[in-house]
C-alpha cells in the first residue's frame, strides 16, 4: 500500500496546499511570519505579473502567436536584441495547479535571459474547467513542435516548468514523438516543484475541477512513464528542483520522481534550494544571480 493512501483526506488536502505551507519565509536572523495562504497566492502572482512586466520592457515582444487552432494555444515570444542566428531558447510551462495562471504573467524569467541572447517562449494551454487533462498534455507537446518549426536556428531547446508546470514539462520529456513531425532536441529541462504521480491529487479539491479518474491519472503521471522518458529524451539534461520548504508531500514527489530518473541512468541532478518555499523558488528566476538562473545559464554555456 501506498503510504499516502493511509491518510485521510484532510491531511491530503493539506499536503497538496502550497499556499498552507508558505505561511513563514526566511530572513537571515529567524524565521519571520509571512501572510495568510490567500495572501501568499496574490502575492505571488503580484510577483510573476511585475517580472513579465520588466520582460515586455527589455524585449522584443510576439504575443498570442498560435500554435493550434483552440483560442487557448498561443505562444507569447521574447526575443534578445542579438545578430546571432543560432540561439538558445527556453520554453517557459507555468504552473496553478491546471486550473489557474496563464501565459500573461509567465515572461518573467526572461528577464535576465534576455542579455544572454536568450529566447523566453511561455506557453499557453486551457486549464481547467475548459481543458482537461489529456488535453493540456496534448497542448503543451503541440506547442513545443510548433516552437521548432517557427524556430529553425536554435542551438539549444530548454524546458523549464512550475507545479503544474513542471508535470507538463515532464510529460513533453515522455512523448513518443514517432506520432508526430519532428523529434525535438530538448537539451535540459528544469522542473521546479513539481507533481509526477497524479493518483494523490484525486480524492482531493485539486481534482474538482479536473475530473479526472484514475485511469487518466495514471496514463499522464510521469512516475508511470520513465522508460518512454528514457527512449525520447536520453540525451537531456534534466534537474529536479524543490524547495526547501515545500510540503513534505511535494517533496517526496520530487525525490522520488528523481530516484526512478537516476535508477534509469538519466542525466539528472536533484537540486534541493534553501530558503525557498513552493513560490519563491520559481519567482526568483527573475534575478540573474539566483542558484537556478546560473545553472541554466552554466548549461547553455556547456551545450
Amino acid at each position: 500500500m501506498t503510504h499516502w493512501t493511509e491518510m485521510k483526506k484532510d491531511e491530503l488536502e493539506r499536503q497538496f496546499s502550497p499556499s498552507r505551507w508558505s505561511h513563514r519565509r526566511w530572513s537571515p536572523s529567524r524565521w519571520s511570519p509571512r501572510m495568510s495562504a490567500d495572501d501568499v497566492i496574490k502575492a505571488h502572482v503580484k510577483a510573476l505579473k511585475e517580472g513579465t512586466e520588466r520582460a515586455r520592457g527589455l524585449a522584443q515582444t510576439l504575443l498570442n502567436v498560435p500554435y493550434g487552432e483552440g483560442d487557448g494555444e498561443k505562444l507569447d515570444v521574447y526575443i534578445p536584441s542579438t545578430n546571432s542566428l543560432d540561439v538558445h531558447l527556453v520554453v517557459y510551462l507555468h504552473g496553478g495547479y491546471w486550473q489557474f495562471l496563464s501565459k500573461e504573467e509567465s515572461g518573467f524569467m526572461a528577464v535576465p535571459l534576455i542579455d544572454k541572447g536568450v529566447v523566453v517562449v511561455a506557453v499557453g494551454y486551457d486549464i481547467a474547467p475548459k481543458g482537461n487533462m489529456d488535453l493540456m498534455v496534448s497542448q503543451v507537446r503541440r506547442s513545443v513542435v510548433s516552437v521548432v518549426q517557427q524556430y529553425s536556428h536554435i542551438s539549444g531547446l530548454y524546458l523549464c516548468g512550475h507545479s503544474a508546470g513542471a508535470h507538463l514539462a515532464a510529460m513533453v520529456l515522455s512523448t513518443d514523438w514517432s506520432q508526430y513531425s519532428i523529434t525535438p532536441q530538448i537539451k535540459g529541462a528544469f522542473l521546479v516543484s513539481g507533481i509526477y504521480d497524479l493518483l494523490p491529487i484525486l480524492s482531493t479539491y485539486v481534482n474538482e475541477p479536473l475530473k479526472m479518474t484514475e485511469e487518466v491519472a495514471v496514463r499522464n503521471s510521469p512516475s508511470q512513464l520513465v522508460p518512454q522518458l528514457k527512449l525520447s529524451s536520453s540525451s537531456c539534461q534534466i534537474v529536479v528542483a524543490v524547495a526547501e520548504n515545500d510540503s513534505p508531500e511535494f517533496r517526496k514527489q520530487s525525490e522520488e520522481y528523481y530516484k526512478n530518473l537516476e535508477a534509469s541512468g538519466l542525466n539528472v541532478t536533484l537540486e534541493d534550494v534553501a530558503t525557498t518555499d513552493h513560490f519563491s523558488i520559481i519567482e526568483q528566476l527573475v534575478d540573474g544571480e539566483y542558484h537556478l538562473t546560473q545553472l541554466l545559464l552554466k548549461m547553455m554555456e556547456k551545450s
